[in-house]
């Protein structure tokens, strides 16, 4: 079969799971997230366990300005995880179609297990997660990732999880579920040129893919061009490092931010109008609650609250060619919610609501984006849908010539590949956004040419 073949053979696989499998989600009041309520005592929304998530307020002075808004409080750390293998020459990952709350599309490609650890040591009286134990008792020969990653530091307090893929050397011991197929990487890399198909979470684990650690061969399918390969497999540029990890340290160091956890309800500027808790001014988000009843989960029905964004975000990548070598135009971003103040982010990282000043980036960028010149990737992808309700963000990467940018504002670097994907076997370094659109970025023959 061919990889058009594949590709519709994984959408008719989709199709027919949407077909049998009943989903029903609704936004209702506070007092109806039964099993949720507000604690005055901690000025917290919570489960009955405590357990999962909580949303609370964060309120004080950040970069210069007052800012009070919700936060979401998830101190556990979950599994993000994949299971590899080599089937018929090819790289595959055992890919699960997973309908989570906030998808926009019901069901979206995720990876071999998504889940909490409230989720597998059972918090909510359902089963454990299929696949549990091949993560659980892995023996670090079969390991080729396994990082502690960041999630979105706008909404989320300080929130990590495991990112791990696992290598399976014989794929027939591995019982494949309904909702579970092994999918190639060509192929994986394809479909994350749809809208909203590959989910938030299998994006950010094959980001941390340690690629200049792995020979060409190991993917049966040669690099893109020279000037890639070189960025894959030269010594990561220790100058480079250096001057990105001062501009980090000296946020860290020097931050003079003061912000601290209040009451939800207490927040200046927030009130709930048709059931939502929702900003008085231009805000990227809401606070919803949404009773949500899906076939084939651990738990089947339930209620929770979700953050709605408004409007869709813009994330973008520059990248040019020089030297003999593929960089990338980084720029170091603290968050309100980021665990240890900033991490590297991508060119440009804009809410739908953003009071960001432009710069020249983001002139270029956005010169670039309007004409299509050196647009390379252009996608709506989700946001993580257990927490988020319909949230797609635009992903942008634009190539440019060597010569756009000679000069460049404070805070941004040009990064090798390789410089960029050693850093990402180092825990708390690149923020997610800019993980994403490194694992859409296919450094292989037949797509950035």
């Amino acid at each position: 079969m061919g990889q058009t073949g594949y590709i519709n053979e994984i959408f008719d696989w989709i199709s027919e799971l949407a077909g049998i499998i009943s989903v029903d989600i609704k936004k209702i009041s506070p007092d109806e997230c039964m099993g949720w309520f507000y604690d005055t005592g901690n000025g917290r929304i919570h489960n009955e366990k405590n357990t999962f998530f909580s949303i609370g307020g964060i309120a004080g002075m950040y970069r210069g300005a007052k800012i009070s808004q919700p936060v979401i409080y998830q101190n556990e750390i979950g599994y993000l995880g994949l299971l590899a293998c080599r089937i018929n020459g090819d790289v595959c990952f055992l890919i699960q179609a997973k309908i989570e709350p906030g998808n926009i599309n019901c069901i979206q490609l995720s990876p071999t297990i998504q889940a909490t650890k409230s989720n597998f040591t059972q918090q909510h009286g359902g089963a454990k997660p299929a696949y549990l134990g091949y993560f659980i008792n892995a023996s670090p020969e079969d390991i080729i990732v396994d990082q502690i990653q960041s999630e979105q530091s706008s909404r989320f307090m300080g929130k990590r999880n495991r990112n791990i893929i696992v290598w399976i050397r014989d794929p027939e011991t591995v019982e494949v579920g309904k909702n579970h197929r092994w999918i190639s990487f060509t192929v994986l890399k394809e479909l994350m040129k749809h809208d909203n198909l590959v989910n938030m979470d299998t994006r950010t684990v094959l980001s941390c893919i340690p690629y200049s650690l792995m020979p060409e061969s190991f993917w049966g399918r040669p690099f893109a061009d020279p000037c890639i390969k070189k960025s894959v497999y030269d010594r990561p540029d220790m100058d480079t490092v250096v001057r990105l990890y001062h501009n980090i340290n000296n946020l860290r160091m020097f931050n003079t931010d003061a912000l601290s956890p209040v009451p939800l309800y207490a927040l200046d500027d927030w009130h709930f109008k048709n059931n939502e808790f929702v900003c008085d001014r231009d805000y990227a988000f809401k606070l919803i609650f949404c009773e949500i009843s899906i076939e084939g989960r651990e738990v089947r029905h339930w209620c929770q609250p979700l953050f709605e964004a408004v409007g869709k975000a813009v994330f973008g990548l520059i990248y040019r060619k020089k030297g003999g070598k593929t960089e990338f135009l980084i720029k170091v971003r603290p968050e309100v919610g980021c665990f240890d103040v900033a991490e590297a982010g991508p060119s440009v990282q804009h809410e739908a609501v953003c009071a960001e000043p432009k710069d020249a980036v983001t002139e270029l960028f956005y010169r670039h984006l309007d004409s299509g010149g050196g647009v390379v990737f252009d996608t709506l992808l989700s946001e993580e849908g257990g927490r988020f309700y319909h949230e797609e963000n635009r992903n942008v990467i634009i190539h440019i010539d060597e010569n756009e940018l000679d000069e460049l504002p404070d805070g941004y670097v040009w990064c090798s590949y390789s410089t960029l994907n050693m850093l990402t076997q180092v825990n708390n370094c690149l923020n997610i956004q800019l993980r994403n659109l490194l694992s859409v970025f296919d450094l292989f023959e037949g797509y950035n040419g």
